[in-house]
């Protein structure tokens, strides 16, 4: 007899993101004609640059050509582009061996595939707030039990707060697997190296494996600052790190990012070696590689000319945090993020909960955000907006809001 996976049962409502859409529509139902401005999803919003789109170009020009064709490729990407990032890391500062980087189809579906390699009897730690990925693929594999007002049990939560800066304490026990992103989403809190070597010490003191997803690594303006937890001696020895062309490159649709799997990576009851070769046969199992025309525009956005191009997206975003960071404060709203991060995560004014807020914005101004809450329960009381929009929508958002907000 064929029976369900019960674990989807345990998932708290509805997925963030569709409750959101949910409730916008319900609002321009009831308000037809309403035009509604959106600072929620982080969806990237421009058109992928000329250089970039001349690889993609090629990458179709290329099947299109019996002395060029490919069919499938390496599981793990191809080689150029595999090199092509290890460069990219040489310019931090970091070592990387090109067959230790995963090249897929995106950051979110590694980060919930990567937990399959590892024992189900794990115990899991999360920022909290989190990306929802992190908690909900770990519901969902069953490693957590019914969850509550406090989150669910058998998970270890890591409060981000105002008072830590919205980087977590060390975990006040032992856990097994910790995920950190760094610039962080939703708070846009980046780590320092500091902050990093405490859980990269803990790590290999208590063999525990640290998941870094650092998607937004390129957003980081301050020098001081990580772009890469492998910055950080040791870190080789426990951590497993993702990033993505995704917002760097506006691949959000296009689909390409990577995954590092350092061979010296070692866990509690296995060799250095045996997680590297456990994901590669994961990958070769369950993957027949990311499309070889989204890797040639992968290979053009790490060239120098895509490197110029999409460094300026970038910047363009980060004044969209500006723009709406200033707006805010003006109205007396205590912001966090923005400098160093493509979001804004702000204080609820007038103690409201995430979900009022949420229904104040969209009622009042017309504008969509994200509840902190949907992150976790860290995120109550707090607010995200995104950066990712056309400048016109942006400054009409926040002139919306300071025009229009009661509080």
């Amino acid at each position: 007899m064929a029976r369900i996976n019960t674990n989807y049962d345990k998932l708290a409502a509805g997925y963030l993101f569709p409750e959101i859409a949910r409730r916008t529509n319900a609002f321009l139902e009831q308000n037809p004609g309403t035009q509604v401005l959106r600072l929620g999803i982080g969806d990237t919003t421009e058109p992928i640059v000329s250089s970039v789109l001349e690889g993609l170009h090629q990458g179709v020009t290329d099947l299109g050509n019996t002395e060029t064709y490919s069919g499938y490729g390496l599981a793990e990407g191809m080689l150029p582009l595999r090199q092509g990032l290890a460069g990219l890391y040489g310019e931090w500062g970091v070592s990387i061996d090109p067959s230790e980087i995963f090249v897929s189809d995106g950051a979110k579906s590694d980060s919930a595939n990567i937990q399959g390699i590892f024992s189900q009897d794990c115990v899991v730690a999360v920022q909290d707030p989190a990306y929802p990925v992190y908690v909900d693929s770990n519901v969902i594999s069953g490693r957590t039990g019914l969850a509550g007002e406090a989150g669910y049990e058998g998970l270890v939560y890591m409060p981000c707060t105002e008072e830590n800066g919205f980087f977590p304490e060390l975990p006040d026990r032992k856990v097994d697997l910790i995920y950190i992103c760094s610039p962080n989403n939703p708070t846009g809190a980046v780590a320092t190296k500091e902050q990093l070597k405490s859980f990269v010490d803990y790590a290999n003191e208590h063999k525990a494996v640290i998941f870094f997803d650092s998607a937004y690594a390129a957003f980081i303006t301050d020098p001081s600052l990580p772009r890469s937890i492998y910055e950080i001696e040791g870190a080789e020895k426990c951590a497993i790190e993702m990033n993505s062309f995704s917002k760097t490159a506006g691949f959000t649709g296009v689909r390409l990012a990577w995954t590092i799997v350092p061979k010296a990576l070692q866990t509690e009851d296995s060799e250095p070696g045996k997680a590297h070769a456990l994901w590669t046969r994961r990958q070769n199992t369950f993957f027949n590689g990311a499309s070889n025309v989204v890797q040639a525009g992968g290979l053009a956005a790490l060239s120098k000319e895509g490197r110029e191009q999409t460094d300026a997206q970038v910047a363009f975003y980060l004044e969209n945090a500006r723009i709406i960071n200033e707006g805010l404060k003006s109205l007396g709203i205590i912001t966090y993020g923005g400098g160093n991060a493509p979001y804004v995560w702000l204080k609820t004014p007038g103690g409201l909960s995430s979900w009022d807020f949420f229904d104040k914005l969209l009622g009042e101004c017309h504008v969509v955000g994200t509840p902190g809450s949907g992150f976790g329960p860290a995120g109550e009381g707090f607010f995200r907006l995104s950066a990712f929009g056309h400048r016109e929508n942006v400054e009409k958002a926040v002139s919306s809001i300071k025009k229009s907000l009661q509080i």
